[in-house]
């Protein structure tokens, strides 16, 4: 315990009478004291201990408690520190060992508890400093979603993309101040937003409602090909459900994409967890734009996207769990610097759809063994009046497991 000279005290809009008798006296204790404007004036008046006041960007306010180590110093911090909040950050620079934390009920925690929704059974984002595009991958018909706002404009941005996708009839509710005497809750539908008059601390909470005849996206691979804006370099619905089936993303791994075409393959390895990541590698200009049009319309805005030929454009980039290569399997090199980066347990993946792709692959195959698939699609479409089958290219898929 004598090593613990930083504490993270989360406080609520109820302020230093609300915290516990521990977090008080924690609070009482400190030498120096960090926090917002909002919870520097929660102390009061004649308390002159030192103060730091949060910094853009917050490194600079970071770096300068750390220099501090060893003083006593208290954070402040709104409802749980470790919630999508400074705890996080913090720990990520400071060993828990020196730190003490006492949450105070998070608005999450707040907002279930005005809404009798059960904590368990809700999808929860922050958007504070993220992309509201990143709302797209939670949408689906009967979603309950609790959101943190970052500003008074957010639940209008929430209300559009709802809109936009089809889930109109979504009933929205904005809780403000939560826990303090301007605490303020109203609701509306995404369709009819028009509230303006909002407190920047805000959480929304939405109930997600297909309007009729939406057909809604699927949280498993294997997308509608129509859900890509692409030139013609897709990987098919159902190959690219094998695909991803056969790269098997686990949370928080990361996929290299190479050849990524349209970014298929990468935003849905992004999708099947919030805490997977991808880089996705493509030459071609257009195809940059396409890829980042995709992943902001998808719910993956931090898809990662390097412009480039591979292999050179392979090089320093941070060691990935699984390899996509959906184009250019017959690069000089590419297989040994994809071999070499893969960390051992990782998986490579490749498939082609020419005979010259499918001898380099039985090339790499001799030298590391894996397994081979050929995947073969036949899809109805219209002959005149009638329907008939009509093949697509027959696809070979090389994978292997490195040890």
């Amino acid at each position: 315990m004598a090593q613990k000279w930083l504490s993270i005290i989360g406080i609520g809009e109820d302020g230093i009478p609300g915290l516990s008798a521990i977090a008080q006296s924690l609070l009482a204790q400190a030498n120096i004291i960090v926090g917002g404007d909002r919870h520097l004036s929660m102390l009061p008046p004649n308390d002159h201990r030192e103060k730091i006041l949060w910094t853009s960007p917050i490194s600079h306010s970071v770096e300068e408690i750390i220099s501090r180590r060893g003083q006593a110093v208290c954070v402040l911090a709104s409802g749980d520190p470790l919630c999508y909040g400074i705890g996080v950050t913090l720990k990520r620079r400071i060993p828990i060992s020196e730190i003490t934390i006492i949450p105070a009920p998070s608005s999450f925690s707040l907002a279930c508890a005005r809404l009798g929704w059960s904590l368990t059974e809700v999808e929860t984002l922050s958007l504070c400093g993220r992309p509201s595009a990143l709302l797209q991958s939670y949408i689906y018909p009967g979603a309950r979603l609790l959101i943190l706002s970052e500003g008074k404009n957010t639940p209008g941005i929430v209300a559009e993309i709802l809109t936009q996708r089809g889930f109109g009839h979504s009933q929205i509710t904005v809780l403000e101040r939560m826990g303090g005497i301007h605490e303020r809750i109203f609701t509306s539908t995404a369709a009819a937003w028009q509230e303006t008059e909002i407190a920047d601390l805000n959480a929304i909470a939405v109930y997600c409602l297909a309007d009729s005849g939406i057909i809604p996206l699927p949280r498993v691979p294997g997308l509608p090909d129509n859900a890509y804006h692409h030139d013609g370099q897709l990987t098919k619905r159902e190959v690219r459900a094998v695909t991803l089936s056969t790269l098997a993303p686990s949370p928080g791994e990361l996929l290299w994409d190479v050849g990524a075409g349209c970014g298929s393959i990468s935003i849905e390895w992004m999708r099947t967890h919030q805490r997977c990541i991808a880089i996705a590698i493509e030459q071609n200009a257009a195809r940059l734009q396409y890829i980042a049009d995709n992943a902001a319309a998808l719910g993956t805005p931090h898809l990662k996207i390097i412009p480039g030929k591979a292999p050179s454009a392979l090089q320093d980039l941070p060691t990935p769990d699984a390899i996509f290569i959906g184009g250019g399997v017959t690069a000089e090199g590419l297989f040994d610097i994809c071999w070499q980066k893969l960390r051992p347990g990782g998986r490579l993946v490749a498939n082609v759809v020419t005979i010259e792709g499918e001898q380099t692959l039985f090339q790499w195959y001799e030298k590391v063994g894996g397994s081979f698939t050929r995947i073969a699609i036949q899809r109805a479409e219209p002959i005149g009046k009638f329907l008939g089958w009509r093949a697509m290219a027959p696809v070979t898929q090389w994978s292997a497991f490195k040890h």
